[in-house]
């Protein structure tokens, strides 16, 4: 993880709250499957990213998480009072940290209690049946996942992180977002994706908030489906091999060893992560998992993909 995050106690939140509460903040609630995220910013940018990438929470719902983003020359690093879920963020000047912090408080909540886990992934629904990408960083993760959105009767769950919960039947997967928080050269790979990016305020990181349904359709974005295959990905030139099925213990230790895939997992004792070790290894056994090495050009891996899941 690119910041530090410490775990504070209520005395040390209330004296930051003290320091930095009354500062004229912009706020902004955001519902994250259902758990109320509240950002307090004196950024207006990313008051407005955070808006239009989030669907809205009533005002009139109490927020269950807060996150305050406070600039005072301290150095990047978090401040965490898990007892009233509530994040201090000393200067970030990056809105793709901000709102993955949101959606790890939200996957906090959740996860104690709710029994709903986090997957830092994209999900895409292909004629009924999900299909999701799991990746480290760096491996394809987002040109593979955009381009299965351009296969018919294909719909977006989410392109970056999404809610699992189990029941009768496949795992059964929720969004995370109303719209997608996309790279400026988006239709590098797939031109018909170019469309996306007018109009979009691009942050200091070459990223903004994009509207899949400007090029798909109002239809595009659906906001859950049950889960039937799990490809990993991973980019390693010294392997030949360059797509197999795999079983549930190779697939979770592979998970492991790269932290779940997941960058912003805001608490990592050892009861956290052992909960999140028997929720993937209960989610691999409840689909059919494979492993793609992205080495290939973009548009042959996508192809190799797409046979994976028919």
């Amino acid at each position: 993880m690119a910041y530090s995050v410490e775990i504070i106690g209520s005395d040390r939140a209330e004296e930051l709250l003290s320091l930095h509460g009354g500062s004229n903040y912009y706020r902004q609630k955001a519902d994250i499957n259902g758990i109320c995220i509240e950002l307090f910013t004196e950024n207006k940018d990313f008051s407005d990213m955070w808006s239009d990438n989030f669907y809205h929470m009533s005002d009139h719902v109490r927020s269950h998480g807060r996150i305050y983003c406070i600039n005072d020359g301290s150095g990047l690093h978090a401040e965490y009072d898990m007892s009233t879920y509530t994040m201090f963020l000393f200067d970030f000047d990056y809105y793709g940290w901000i709102k993955s912090v949101g959606l790890g408080m939200a996957g906090n909540i959740l996860e104690r209690g709710h029994y709903v886990y986090s997957v830092h992934g994209a999900a895409i629904d292909v004629d009924g049946k999900g299909v999701t990408l799991i990746a480290p960083s760096k491996t394809g993760k987002t040109t593979q996942s955009w381009g299965l959105l351009r296969l018919e009767n294909s719909h977006l769950i989410s392109d970056d992180w999404y809610f699992v919960q189990f029941g009768n039947g496949r795992p059964r997967i929720t969004g995370s977002e109303r719209n997608c928080y996309i790279d400026a050269d988006i239709g590098d790979v797939w031109e018909e994706y170019k469309p996306l990016v007018t109009g979009v305020k691009f942050d200091n990181k070459g990223r903004g908030i994009g509207n899949v349904r400007w090029v798909r359709g109002d239809g595009a974005v659906i906001p859950k489906t049950s889960m039937s295959t799990v490809i990993l990905l991973k980019r390693d030139p010294e392997d030949p091999e360059l797509c197999r099925e795999m079983a549930v213990d190779d697939a979770l230790s592979y998970l492991e060893s790269h932290d779940f895939c997941n960058p912003h997992q805001l608490i990592r004792d050892e009861a956290s992560i052992a909960l999140r070790r028997e929720f993937f290894r209960r989610y691999l056994s409840e689909c059919k998992v494979y492993m793609v090495n992205t080495t290939s050009p973009a548009r042959e891996t996508q192809e190799r993909i797409r046979s994976l899941i028919g």
